[in-house]
């Protein structure tokens, strides 16, 4: 009754409801009727003028985490600090929310490719083998059965899109989770893609000592570009990465 009330503002609301229950019910005769029984009620419930204001849920704001790493020049010293404010999921959803940013990035990487044919689609076996009786041996009507090599595949896999879709906001909280969780083992470096002349590991593997790094250990750079020494100087070094805001993902942060 609430939902007919509401639609009672003036007297052609009240014709227009019951021209539509005829429409819709032409063997219900008997409710026009009924709803012009109830045609004072219906003038006399008051119409609210004024809105009524929504009660809107406060959204929860995560808190950021404002932490000081040390600033290290190329040759090891401490020369400042610098802050790092990232977004970081609550405590009790921090690993949730991590857990499905890297499984989304692990499927989106998949390519789906995978493809075989079906014993319509293998070429050949257009002609029955052999008369279906009289040989003594199962009847067969093709060479491409399944059941013999060169035939065809019983439900095999086909080409697939695996992409899954995560919001861009829980995304960006995720990776900013994973990487405020990697604060302890993390350095900031000055600028160094100049300070290498010629493409040298040898002087790549001794920064990394002076910066505390062993060379032997997992280690990731994020660097905002690479130079060409710097590339060349580093790509045998078998436990480091070089990589780039664009380059960075979820698969490389976690060393997968």
């Amino acid at each position: 009754m609430e939902k007919l009330i509401w639609y009672q503002s003036d007297s052609r609301s009240l014709s227009f409801l019951i021209h539509e229950f005829f429409r819709i019910f032409p063997l219900c005769g008997q409710l026009s009727n009924l709803s012009l029984q109830f045609k004072p009620f219906f003038h006399k419930a008051p119409f609210p003028q004024t809105p009524v204001p929504l009660q809107i849920a406060s959204l929860h704001h995560y808190p950021f985490r404002a932490n000081t790493l040390p600033v290290l020049s190329f040759e090891g010293n401490q020369v400042g600090s610098a802050s790092l404010n990232l977004k970081s999921a609550p405590p009790d959803t921090a690993r949730a929310v991590v857990h499905r940013g890297l499984t989304t990035d692990l499927t989106n990487s998949r390519r789906g490719t995978a493809s075989t044919l079906t014993r319509a689609e293998v070429r050949g076996g257009g002609q029955k083998p052999y008369p279906q009786k009289k040989t003594g041996r199962a009847r067969r009507g093709s060479q491409r059965t399944p059941l013999r090599p060169g035939g065809g595949v019983i439900f095999g896999p086909k080409p697939k899109d695996w992409s899954v879709k995560i919001n861009k906001k829980e995304k960006r909280l995720a990776f900013s989770t994973a990487l405020a969780s990697a604060f302890e083992c993390t350095v900031v470096v000055e600028d160094f893609g100049d300070k290498f002349e010629k493409p040298k590991t040898k002087e790549f593997i001794a920064m990394m000592n002076r910066l505390g790094l062993d060379p032997k250990k997992k280690s990731m750079f994020l660097m905002t570009e690479v130079s060409d020494n710097v590339r060349l100087s580093s790509r045998n070094i078998g436990t480091l990465k070089l990589l780039t805001p664009r380059t960075l993902n979820f698969v490389r942060h976690f060393g997968f």
